[in-house]
């Protein structure tokens, strides 16, 4: 199945949103665009969780472009995406690998985001392209975590470094580095205990742990991906406002997308962080993530809207 048919699936309860709140205002004969329906509008992308600069950018754009006419729906929708096609643009590339050596992926989030599974995902995607890939259990101090991890790393037929409870997750970065170019893997994803932004003193361990892998391989950690629960919406902003700081973010790892009608987060992260949505987790299998790609999400977000009703 292809990404638009997959994130299509995934955003379904965010489209049920859409299609029927937004079908709602228009009658057959149209509908005038006045201060009106613009703050209806409003009302409905806001209960997507797109955040209020996007939000508003989306208004002010259909005021800009219909105010004073009377339109059809699928004039309003072509509007909305257009904006936010533009709203959405990033780079292409999922991830970029390192010239040479092993490129090293660091992966960080709050407890409970679906962080281990991410990175399970992540591995399988990368092996399914013919790269090898080694892990690093950094979340010493959760047995649970790194016996998940582990028992991915079987299911997958990939390598796997742990520590004893409580070593530094600092010496497994490194450690997983060091065997990485020992033996010649292509790809170290190297995970760490999840936190929440407001623990200060584990926020300043990523840091550390960066620290580590950059000695291990000058210019390593080559990605920090920062993986969001969608379902928790406009909390995820703040989250990733913090972690961006701390472990220097270069992309989001969006899980949970298929489980949540907030699905307008994505624009808000965009808007408000600037960083990348690089992957999008589309379900509970170690194949349900998807490299993200903005116009087929934005194409996917109204599919529905358009459709005649039955």
């Amino acid at each position: 199945m292809g990404f638009f048919k997959r994130i299509r699936a995934g955003l379904k309860k965010t489209g049920d949103v859409l299609n029927t709140d937004i079908r709602d205002l228009f009658k057959s004969e149209g509908r005038l665009i006045d201060e009106e329906f613009l703050e209806e509008v409003r009302g409905i992308l806001f209960r997507t969780d797109m955040g209020y600069d996007s939000t508003e950018a989306l208004v002010d754009e259909i005021g800009k472009k219909l105010r004073g006419r009377v339109v059809q729906l699928e004039e309003v929708v072509e509007v909305l995406k257009a904006k936010l096609k533009e709203l959405m643009q990033q780079p292409e590339a999922p991830v970029e690998f390192a010239q040479s050596g092993p490129t090293v992926v660091m992966v960080c989030g709050v407890n409970g985001a679906g962080k281990t599974t991410s990175i399970a995902k992540l591995a399988s995607q990368f092996k399914g392209e013919g790269r090898r890939v080694l892990l690093g259990a950094g979340d010493t101090f959760r047995a649970a975590a790194v016996e998940q991890l582990t028992v991915w790393a079987d299911r997958l037929g990939v390598g796997i470094i742990t520590a004893p409870p409580k070593t530094h997750p600092a010496t497994v970065g490194y450690q997983t580095v060091e065997r990485a170019l020992a033996e010649g893997a292509d790809v170290a994803i190297v995970d760490t205990a999840g936190r929440l932004q407001t623990q200060s003193d584990l926020m300043a361990e990523l840091t550390k742990i960066r620290g580590a892998l950059n000695k291990a391989l000058p210019g390593a950690p080559h990605e920090v991906l920062l993986v969001l629960d969608a379902t928790t919406g406009q909390n995820g902003i703040s989250q990733a406002t913090k972690f961006a700081e701390a472990a220097g973010c270069t992309g989001i790892v969006l899980a949970k997308l298929d489980g949540t009608a907030k699905g307008g987060v994505v624009v808000s992260i965009r808007q408000q962080l600037g960083l990348p949505v690089k992957y999008v987790g589309l379900g509970e299998g170690h194949d349900d993530l998807a490299p993200f790609k903005p116009d087929e999400f934005v194409d996917a977000l109204f599919a529905d809207v358009l459709k005649a009703p039955a």
